[in-house]
């Protein structure tokens, strides 16, 4: 057994050296780095620097095709679409950025029953929903972690009309080894945690008490979740704490240690931006505040870095925002959500979330927009259950082999929306980018597409490939 991580090394100094040494990178070093991104085989520190500074709008915009020829080439057509259920907004931890904070009088505090939880379930299940990411702060009521556990068996256990959850992904505070373990055999899908900043000056000026002011116990909760069999992991940055650049290459280099280490790397990074929060005003004043351009940068490089990665686009942003990343690799995204405990059941409140949303549109709105842009909504749970987690994940998606299953089953759960929830104007939206998709796909994952679609028209659910 691997030994316990005390840290993740962050080499301030070659991050500093990357970033100068590129700093003016001309024209002919963009396009080289463009050409090996095309290769799918990632990007090194250097050649990510250098995508950093470019400005022109014209070697921008080839920065970005490039990304778009990188995203269609491993995942193809599919947006993964889920929701966040936040089943407690009570928190021990002092981040001066967070709503949940706990002294932030300003925020009313709530833990979810079980029946509130099974309430939440149902009201997502209603909406179509079938991937759902439970979130909780970092503190819990009396009965302590097992509280999480109790509300994974409550969301898997709700069935309603025709619909029920089919994989739960986990976003908790770092657990010791043993309750990595009782995570995994609760079967999630995905353990996602980010670190917020890897730079260590900042991380210790925004997180004033609490166990999350342990930078080291933070950075290494991947370590402990992978040693304890979690295949899939997810990290992310928090941008806007500090430099972009510094944090795009500090977040590679804690990839690269768990490639290193483990033999594979995240299954997805999340890319939030700081957005307003209930008595947070570094929240609404961001040291290092993120433009928009800067913003597209960021998901671009990151999908021409690790290509065989999922991009995560929360509703933080704008729809005009998330609509333009979807070419730039994004490749799941929440919809229709809530940041407060209770919200689906009852209604979003800002004195109760986590942040301020910048898309607030129901689901069946946001699933015809995805639609009406070409790209195939997909509530697709194929992999966890197939086990083609891990490695074996890593190993179709990098070289783009993934995608003779997503799109199928992408379509098929799309179809399954459409039939079971989709509303009279997202179903004609939907059912034409159906029949596009169908004529426009090679022979052999074509057909297998279309005889899912069959299936599920004549009644058949949860099919898959």
């Amino acid at each position: 057994m691997l030994p316990a991580a005390e840290t993740v090394p962050i080499d301030d100094i070659a991050i500093a050296s990357a970033l100068e040494r590129q700093r003016l990178a001309d024209t002919a070093r963009v396009r080289d780095v463009l050409a090996r991104a095309r290769e799918l085989k990632g990007l090194d520190a250097e050649e990510m620097a250098a995508l950093m500074n470019v400005s022109d709008p014209g070697l921008l915009q080839e920065v970005f095709e490039t990304a778009q020829h990188v995203k269609q080439s491993i995942y193809g057509r599919r947006l993964v679409i889920f929701a966040p259920l936040y089943v407690s907004n009570m928190c021990a931890n002092e981040c001066t950025y967070c709503a949940f904070r706990a002294r932030n009088a300003k925020l009313e505090r709530r833990a979810l029953t079980q029946e509130e939880i099974a309430r939440e379930t149902r009201m997502l299940i209603d909406q179509g929903h079938k991937r759902v990411l439970l979130v909780a702060g970092e503190s819990y009521p009396r009965e302590g972690f097992s509280y999480v556990l109790k509300s994974i068996d409550t969301v898997y256990g709700v069935t309603h009309d025709q619909g029920e959850v089919r994989r739960i992904n986990v976003n908790v505070a770092p657990l010791t080894l043993e309750q990595f373990r009782d995570l995994k055999a609760a079967r999630i899908g995905t353990y996602q945690l980010f670190q917020e900043t890897y730079h260590r000056g900042t991380y210790a000026s925004v997180h004033l008490a609490g166990k999350k002011k342990d930078y080291d116990w933070r950075v290494t909760a991947m370590d402990r979740a992978m040693q304890a069999g979690i295949d899939d992991v997810g990290i992310g940055v928090l941008f806007g704490l500090f430099d972009w650049r510094y944090e795009l290459l500090a977040l590679m280099q804690h990839i690269r240690h768990l490639e290193a280490r483990f033999g594979v790397g995240p299954h997805t990074v999340s890319v939030p931006r700081l957005e307003p929060a209930t008595g947070s005003d570094v929240a609404s004043h961001p040291p290092h505040a993120v433009s928009d351009v800067d913003f597209r940068k960021i998901v671009a490089i990151l999908r021409l870095a690790v290509p065989y990665t999922g991009i995560i686009m929360s509703t933080r942003e704008s729809a005009h925002i998330r609509r333009e990343t979807f070419a730039l690799g994004v490749s799941q995204i929440s919809a229709g959500s809530r940041t407060n405990p209770g919200g689906y059941a009852e209604s979003e409140r800002d004195n109760a979330s986590q942040f301020c949303l910048g898309d607030h549109r129901p689901l069946d709105e946001v699933i015809r927009d995805v639609a009406s842009l070409g790209y195939i909504p997909s509530f697709c749970t194929a992999c966890y259950r197939l086990g083609r987690t891990g490695q074996d994940f890593m190993d179709l998606a990098k070289p783009g082999e993934i995608k003779e299953h997503c799109d199928p089953n992408a379509l098929a759960t799309f179809v399954e929306y459409l039939i079971d929830y989709g509303s009279e104007e997202t179903r004609a939206v939907g059912e034409h980018l159906v029949e596009t998709v169908l004529a426009s796909m090679d022979p052999a994952p074509g057909q297998m597409a279309a005889s899912m679609v069959t299936r599920v028209r004549a009644g058949k659910r949860d099919v898959f490939c």
